[in-house]
């Protein structure tokens, strides 16, 4: 049987960290050299991407490793245990993480393949309302901006279309407005649509 097949006979094909039967894949824990079905477990898109770091953590559905955190297969214990530990600064998630139980062999795992950021959210480009900003996105100019050294003045209201993200300082997007490529403050955006 194909480890597909047995991860899917296992979890009921559900999501084995929040029991979602939508986009399920096969994800496998790092680090490790070879998958077996101890280290590979059945999950969704949504906790992948918040996993991967794609998506802004919403520690809402993460309220699922309450119950999770108790599996017996060591690939959900390390995942709980890696994301209780990121999301410590929730009083429900430090709860549970003093109460998990994890054997030291699995814990070296989940400390090896966890990036120490505990304490420090991954930053995203979000704009003057909060929302998550993404390559491609249109925003709309939230006040008139002077462009520097130039006599263009971007007037309120204005549409920007297919706006770039400033990899190095999420304070930042690129856009174009009158055929010029500029850089934009994302507290002076609202997300389009």
């Amino acid at each position: 049987m194909k480890l597909e097949e047995q991860l899917i006979q296992r979890s009921g094909n559900k999501c084995e960290l929040c029991q979602s039967e939508e986009a399920l894949t096969v994800y496998e824990v790092p680090p490790q050299s070879v998958s077996t079905d101890e280290n590979t477990i059945l999950i969704c898109e949504t906790c992948l991407s918040q996993i991967e770091k794609r998506t802004e953590m919403n520690s809402n559905h993460w309220r699922c490793l309450s119950s999770c955190m108790w599996s017996e297969i060591p690939g959900v214990q390390v995942i709980s245990w890696r994301m209780l530990n990121r999301l410590n600064n929730e009083n429900w998630a430090s709860d549970n993480l003093d109460m998990m139980y994890i054997d030291d062999e699995r814990l070296a795992w989940a400390k090896a393949g966890a990036d120490d950021e505990s304490d420090a959210a991954a930053e995203f480009h979000k704009d003057a309302n909060g929302n998550l900003l993404q390559t491609g996105d249109s925003v709309v100019l939230t006040k008139t901006l002077d462009v520097k050294g130039s006599s263009l003045s971007a007037k309120l209201g204005t549409v920007v279309k297919n706006i770039r993200l400033v990899e190095d300082n999420t304070d930042q997007i690129e856009g174009r407005i009158e055929g010029q490529v500029i850089v934009i403050l994302t507290k002076y955006v609202r997300r389009q649509g």
